[in-house]
């Protein structure tokens, strides 16, 4: 989902992409991965495990594409001064905060896809000096299989459906963290650690409110529940809301307000 937008966004700025799927690359192997970057100016690492609940059972796994891939890149990227942009996620955080997590703030994952990814920023930051780690979360995209899609289908077929309103995070829209990621490298900000997510918070229920409407339909067919009621494998963060210090720091801009950006975006995620 994120990558086939990034890969879209660079080719619209006439870079020249180098677009590798699972079956093309290894990521895992250094000896593979040390071809495929030599010569290249920056890698962008979209790959990830991240069935979030089957991690719950094979963090063994979830570990390989998540900590261990990330080294091997960021070794293979360093070795050929190429600089290393690696995607990671709110959920290296604990969820409980009451403010917007800064990029700084301690790493305290609570889940196994957590964990695997926060090991993969520390092997980003160990092995590639000149790196990018741009956490983004709760994406949404043209792409793939994402909550809009399925909250429209649902709601179509069942005529209105519960939606956990406790949890509170920033609706994104990946064509707007793929902008992000060709902008900082355009603008050659710092290495260092930004948070890629729309400004703004919503819960799932606001959102999925939203997504009802744009489809069509009334959003008050959305009715409220509790993560109690949804009990999963893996613990969901409460609160992912993530601050843009770095961003504004730098002079880039964050990602627009939520709402705004799913105006624009629900007709190509829903179509």
């Amino acid at each position: 989902m994120l990558g086939q937008d990034v890969v879209a966004c660079l080719r619209t700025h006439g870079e020249d992409v180098d677009a590798l799927t699972r079956a093309d690359l290894d990521v895992t192997s250094q000896g593979a991965v040390e071809a495929a970057v030599r010569g290249v100016d920056v890698v962008v690492n979209c790959a990830a495990y991240t069935a979030v609940d089957a991690a719950e059972s094979q963090e063994a796994t979830a570990f390989e594409v998540n900590a261990v891939a990330p080294a091997v890149l960021a070794r293979a990227s360093a070795s050929n001064g190429a600089r290393l942009v690696h995607v990671s996620t709110d959920y290296v955080f604990d969820g409980t905060s009451e403010r917007p997590y800064g990029e700084g703030d301690p790493l305290r994952p609570r889940s196994a896809y957590g964990r695997t990814k926060a090991a993969g920023e520390w092997a980003v930051r160990a092995e590639a000096p000149d790196h990018l780690i741009v956490r983004t979360a709760w994406l949404y995209g043209a792409h793939g299989p994402c909550f809009p899609k399925t909250i429209a289908r649902v709601a179509a077929e069942r005529g209105g459906l519960d939606v956990v309103a406790d949890q509170v995070g920033q609706p994104t829209w990946t064509a707007d963290v793929a902008d992000l990621l060709v902008r900082l490298v355009a603008t050659g900000v710092p290495a260092g650690t930004y948070h890629g997510t729309a400004s703004g918070r919503a819960t799932w229920h606001e959102f999925a409110q939203a997504v009802v409407g744009a489809a069509g339909m009334d959003p008050s067919i959305v009715r409220t529940t509790t993560s109690a009621e949804y009990v999963r494998p893996a613990p969901r963060p409460a609160f992912s809301v993530l601050g843009h210090d770095a961003l504004l720091a730098v002079g880039v801009d964050p990602i627009a307000d939520w709402r705004d950006r799913w105006s624009t975006a629900a007709s190509q995620v829903l179509a």
